[in-house]
């Protein structure tokens, strides 16, 4: 249910918005996989669930280009 509340925060938001949010998550993947590397990161599974949000937000950006949403 996380992510579907998620999804409608991101729905609520200006493209704007969105894209300094696609910014800060890949900044964020990018210290996860560095962590990982060293092996400082305890929760893996955090990997996985940054890159569906990075998915999350470039579909709703995409949405917006085309008018679909």
């Amino acid at each position: 249910m996380k992510s579907k509340k998620y999804l409608e925060s991101l729905k609520d938001k200006s493209v704007e918005e969105l894209k300094v949010e696609l910014i800060s998550t890949k900044k964020e993947l990018f210290n996860l996989r560095f962590q990982n590397a060293t092996n400082q990161l305890d929760n893996t599974a955090r990997i996985g669930e940054v890159r569906k949000n990075i998915a999350r937000i470039q579909t709703v950006m995409t949405q917006r280009t085309k008018g679909l949403a």
